[in-house]
C-alpha cells in the first residue's frame, strides 16, 4: 500500500471509505430527520448545478423546493434547511475522522522532514555531532490557544476518537453505531464557555495525545542521536493561554487563572499516577516495588486531596525515579528498564505543570492599570513614585520602573483593572509555588507599542513581591507593521537599561520577542506583514547579538496562511543565518490543533517536521536571499500594502463586512469565552476587531480576501514592466518567497467567487464586490503563470483533494447560509416580521459551525 502514490494512498484511503461510511450515514433513520439523508444528495446537486448555470442562492433553494417538494409551507422549508445543516456537520466530522484514521497511510512517516529522515541525513553527510551539539539547545514549544475557532463539545470530540479508532480495524458494526450516536449528540452548546470549559477542552489534547507523542520524540532523540543517553534538553515545551490570555477578554479572573493551574497539574498528576501503576506491575523486585509504592501514595494524596500540603516535587519525584533506575540497573539486569526510563523522561518534560501557562495583557490596559496604581500609591503617601511621576520624560520614567521593588497591596487600589491586573501577578507566584517555576513564568504584552510598556510590566512584577531576581520572561508582542518597524528601537531601549540587562543575565541571556502574524495580515495586509515580521526578526536578531543576548522569537499564528498558518514548517525551514532560529515557538489555535496535533500520529509527525525545519536550518545548507531579491520583496510588499491600505479605506470595506458577510454573527455563537472585538462600542471599529472573526468572515464569504489581496497587483507590476522573469528567478531561488506565494495558494484553493456572484449587481457593493474579484483573478492567474501550474496547488496534490472534498461536503451550506443572509436583508428592508428574522439569522449562525471546522484552518 505505502508504495503507490500519495494520491493513490488517498482515494483508496480516505475518500473511498468517506463515501462507503457517508452513503451508510444518510441511510440511517434519526428521530426527526429520516428524510433529509434522501434529500440531501438532491440539494447537492441542484446547488452544484444551479451555480454553474450562475444561478444565485435564492434562486438554488427555491429551484430545490420547486423540484422536489409539494407546495412545502415557510415552516417545512426552513426545518429542512436546519436538518440539512446538521447533516453536514456530521458529514464533516465522519470526513475528519476518516482522514485522521488514514494519516499514516497518505503520509510517510519516515519520509522528508521526519526526524528519523533527518537523523539518517545527519548521519551520511557525516553531521551527527553537529546535530547532536544542535539539539542540545534547540527547543520547538507549541503554545495551545482557546481562540474561538473550534466549537466541537467533548462528546464530539469522543466520538471522533472513538470513529478514527473503528475506521483504523474496519469495525463496520462499530462504525454504524457511532455513526447512529453522531447523528443524535448535539453540536450546538446552549451558552458560551468559560475560559476554564476551554482550558478542560484543551486539556484533553495534552492527556490524550501530546501526553503520549512528545515523549516518544524525544526518547527516538535519545536512543537513536545521544546513544541512550539523556540530554537536559526536554527539545518539546508545551505552553497554554487558556485561563492566563485576560487580552480583551473580560471573564479571566484571577480565581479562573489559579483553577486552570491547578487543573493542569492535577491532570499530569493523574497522569502520572496511572503509569506509576502501570509501572509496578512490571517491577516486582526488592527495592523498586518499596519505591513505587511510595510515590504512588504520594501522587494519590495530590490528584485525590489536590490541595493536599505534601512536600512533593519533581525534583523529589525524579530523585525517587533515579534510586528505583539504578537498582534495575545494578540488582535486575535492566530488566523492562525502558519502561521506566519513558516515565522518567516525561516527569522531565511536564514536571508537575504539564504546559507552561502564559499570562496576556493588552499594554494600553496595562498602561491605564498602571497610571492608576501610582496615583493610589502616592495618595496613601507611599514613596516609591516620586510625586512628580507623571510629568517626567519617557525615558525618566523608565529609570524610574527599573528599579521599583514592593510588595503592594491590592487593597489600597481603587480601579477594577489595577486589582485585577495586580491580582494576576500575585497567581503568578503562588502557580510557581505549587506547580514549579515552569507553570507559569512568562508575561506577554500585546499592542507593545514602546519601550515604557515593557517597563511598566517590568515594574508591576517587581512590585508584587518578587524577591531578588525575578523568575518571569517579560515578552513584548508586536503586531501592526509600524511596531514592527519600531521594534529594533524598543528593544535597545532595554538592553542598554543595566537593570533590565541584569534581569536578562538572570534569565540566562535570553529574550523571548512575539510577533503577530494576525494582526499584522489585518494591518498591512499578505505580503507586508509576513515580509515586515521578516525584516523585524533580522533587526532583532542583529540588536540581540550585538548585546549578547539570543532572542527567541515567539510566533502568534493562526490556522490559514491569512494568519500566518499553512505550511508553517516551510517557513522554518527557510530562515537565513539573519535570523536567530535556536527556538521555533508558535500559537497553535481553533480547528488547526485538532487538525495537525489531534491524534498521536498527526501529532507526532507535525512536531517532527517543526523540530526538523530547525535542524534544516542549522545543520544543513541555510537559504540567504541576496540583495537583488531583497530590493524585489521590498518593492512588492511596498506595492501590495499600498494596495491593501487602499482596499481597506475604501468607503464600502466596513459596510460590506458588516451587511454582507457573517461577520457581526461571530458574536453571536457560543463558540468560545472571548468577545469578537476588544470595544464595547456598538459601530463597527477596524482597530478594535480582533482578527479572527474578520479573517473567519472573508472565508466565510469564500473570498479568503487577507490570504491574497494586493499580491496579485504587486506581480502585475513586474509583468506590465516585462520583468516577470525577475520574479520566476526569486520564486525558483528563495523558500521563504517559494512558501508564502504558495500558501497564498491555498486561499485562493480555498475561495469559491461563484457563491456571492450576485452581489456583482448589488446597487451598494457591487462595484467593490467587482474590486475584490478582479484582485482574485489576478493573483491566482499570475500565481499560476510564476509556479507554471495549470490548477492551484498542482504540486500538493493530496492537501488539494483534500481541500476539495471539504469544500464539496459545505457547498450546500454555503448555500443556505447566503440564502439565509438575503432573506434577513430583504426582510429588513421591508420592516418584516421580527420573529422570521429571527429564525434566518439562527440559520446564519448555525452554518458558521460546519464551515469552520470543514475549513480546519479558516480563522
Amino acid at each position: 500500500m505505502s508504495s503507490l502514490p500519495e494520491l493513490a494512498r488517498f482515494n483508496d484511503n480516505v475518500l473511498s471509505k468517506y463515501q462507503i461510511y457517508n452513503s451508510i450515514f444518510i441511510t440511517l433513520p434519526f428521530d426527526t430527520i429520516n428524510n433529509t439523508g434522501v434529500l440531501l444528495p438532491l440539494f447537492h446537486k441542484v446547488c452544484e448545478k444551479g451555480f454553474k448555470l450562475g444561478l444565485n442562492p435564492t434562486e438554488i433553494v427555491e429551484k430545490f423546493f420547486k423540484k422536489y417538494q409539494e407546495n412545502p409551507l415557510e415552516k417545512d422549508k426552513t426545518d429542512l434547511l436546519f436538518q440539512f445543516i446538521q447533516y453536514i456537520e456530521r458529514q464533516v466530522v465522519l470526513f475528519d475522522a476518516v482522514e485522521d484514521a488514514a494519516f499514516p497511510i497518505v503520509n510517510n512517516m519516515d519520509g522528508i522532514g521526519t526526524l528519523r529522515n533527518s537523523t539518517e541525513t545527519a548521519f551520511l553527510s557525516d553531521k551527527k555531532e553537529a546535530l547532536k551539539k544542535h539539539l542540545e539547545e534547540f527547543k520547538v514549544r507549541i503554545v495551545l490557544t482557546a481562540h474561538p475557532t473550534q466549537f466541537y463539545p467533548g462528546s464530539v470530540l469522543g466520538i471522533i476518537t472513538d470513529l478514527d479508532q473503528a475506521i483504523q480495524n474496519d469495525d463496520l458494526l462499530l462504525i454504524k453505531k457511532l455513526l447512529a450516536q453522531l447523528g443524535k449528540t448535539p453540536f450546538y452548546k446552549k451558552s458560551k464557555p468559560t475560559p476554564y470549559d476551554e482550558a478542560v477542552s484543551l486539556i484533553w489534547y495534552l492527556e490524550n495525545v501530546f501526553y503520549h507523542s512528545v515523549p516518544k520524540i524525544y526518547n527516538y532523540i535519545q536512543h537513536n542521536i545521544y546513544d541512550g543517553k539523556p540530554t537536559d534538553n526536554e527539545i518539546i515545551d508545551l505552553g497554554f493561554w487558556p485561563g492566563g490570555d485576560r487580552d480583551g477578554n473580560p471573564f479571566v479572573t484571577t480565581q479562573i487563572t489559579l483553577d486552570v493551574a491547578e487543573r493542569l497539574r492535577q491532570s499530569i498528576l493523574r497522569s502520572y499516577y496511572r503509569d506509576v501503576r502501570r509501572l509496578k506491575r512490571r517491577f516486582t523486585f526488592d527495592g523498586v516495588q518499596e519505591i513505587l509504592g511510595r510515590v504512588e501514595k504520594r501522587l494519590y494524596k495530590h490528584v485525590v486531596r489536590s490541595y493536599a500540603k505534601v512536600n512533593f516535587s519533581q525534583k523529589i519525584l525524579l530523585s525517587e525515579l533515579e534510586d528505583a533506575r539504578n537498582i534495575i540497573v545494578e540488582k535486575h539486569n535492566s530488566l523492562f528498564i525502558e519502561e521506566l526510563n519513558d516515565f522518567i523522561n516525561k516527569v522531565r518534560i511536564f514536571g508537575f505543570h504539564f504546559a507552561t501557562l502564559d499570562i496576556r495583557q493588552d499594554s494600553r490596559v496595562h498602561h491605564k492599570a498602571f497610571t492608576q496604581i501610582v496615583d493610589d500609591l502616592l495618595a496613601t503617601g507611599d514613596t516609591t513614585f516620586p510625586k512628580n511621576y507623571h510629568n517626567l520624560s519617557e525615558q525618566e520614567q523608565i529609570e524610574v520602573l527599573a528599579v521599583v521593588k514592593g510588595n503592594i497591596d491590592p487593597e489600597i487600589l481603587t480601579d477594577e483593572m489595577s486589582v485585577s491586573t495586580i491580582e494576576s501577578i500575585y497567581a503568578l507566584k503562588t502557580i510557581q509555588g505549587r506547580n514549579g517555576e515552569r507553570g507559569a513564568n512568562r508575561y506577554i504584552i500585546s499592542n507593545n507599542q514602546s519601550a515604557l510598556n515593557v517597563m511598566q510590566t517590568f515594574a508591576m512584577l517587581n512590585l508584587c513581591g518578587f524577591e531578588n531576581e525575578l523568575p518571569v520572561d517579560v515578552i513584548p508582542l508586536f503586531e501592526t507593521v509600524e511596531d514592527l518597524k519600531n521594534a529594533e528601537n524598543v528593544m535597545r531601549t532595554l538592553y542598554t537599561n543595566k537593570t533590565y540587562r541584569y534581569h536578562l543575565v538572570k534569565r540566562k541571556n535570553k529574550q523571548t520577542i512575539m510577533l503577530g502574524f494576525s494582526d499584522g495580515t489585518k494591518d498591512g495586509g499578505y505580503l507586508m506583514a509576513n515580509w515586515g515580521i521578516f525584516k523585524a526578526k533580522e533587526a532583532l536578531t542583529r540588536i540581540s547579538r550585538e548585546f549578547d543576548i539570543e532572542v527567541i522569537f515567539f510566533d502568534g499564528r493562526g490556522g490559514p496562511p491569512a494568519r500566518g498558518g499553512g505550511k508553517t514548517h516551510q517557513f522554518y525551514a527557510s530562515l537565513g543565518p539573519t535570523i536567530e532560529d535556536k527556538e521555533i515557538q508558535l500559537t497553535i489555535q481553533g480547528q488547526t490543533i485538532s487538525s495537525n496535533f489531534g491524534t498521536l500520529d498527526s501529532s507526532q509527525f507535525n512536531l517532527e517536521q517543526l523540530i526538523s525545519s530547525g535542524i534544516k536550518n542549522e545543520v544543513f545548507t541555510k537559504d540567504q536571499m541576496n540583495d537583488a531579491h531583497r530590493e524585489l520583496i521590498e518593492d512588492l510588499a511596498n506595492i501590495s500594502y499600498k494596495t491593501y491600505v487602499d482596499f481597506k479605506n475604501h468607503p464600502q470595506f466596513l459596510p460590506y463586512l458588516e451587511k454582507m458577510s457573517t461577520l457581526k454573527y461571530y458574536a453571536k455563537t457560543n463558540i468560545g469565552s472571548r468577545p469578537s472585538k476588544r470595544s464595547n462600542s456598538d459601530t463597527l471599529d477596524f482597530s478594535a476587531l480582533r482578527a479572527i472573526p474578520f479573517v473567519g468572515s472573508w472565508s466565510q464569504l469564500k473570498q479568503n480576501v487577507p490570504g491574497f489581496f494586493g499580491v496579485g497587483t504587486a506581480i502585475k507590476k513586474y509583468e506590465d514592466a516585462g520583468r516577470f522573469d525577475e520574479i520566476v528567478d526569486f520564486y525558483n531561488a528563495s523558500d521563504f518567497f517559494k512558501t508564502l506565494l504558495e500558501n497564498s495558494m491555498m486561499s485562493l484553493s480555498k475561495s469559491f467567487f461563484g457563491l456571492t456572484e450576485y452581489m456583482a449587481s448589488d446597487p451598494v457593493f457591487g462595484e467593490f464586490w467587482k474590486l475584490i474579484h478582479t484582485e482574485f483573478e489576478t493573483t491566482k492567474r499570475l500565481l499560476l503563470k510564476l509556479a507554471g501550474h495549470t490548477v492551484l496547488m498542482e504540486n500538493h496534490p493530496v492537501g488539494k483533494a483534500s481541500i476539495d472534498i471539504r469544500e464539496s461536503i459545505v457547498l450546500p451550506l454555503l448555500t443556505i447560509q447566503q440564502f439565509a443572509l438575503k432573506k434577513i436583508q430583504e426582510l429588513q428592508k421591508t420592516a418584516g416580521n421580527e420573529a422570521e428574522i429571527e429564525i434566518y439569522e439562527k440559520m446564519v449562525m448555525r452554518s458558521l459551525f460546519g464551515n469552520i471546522n470543514a475549513s480546519r484552518n479558516s480563522a
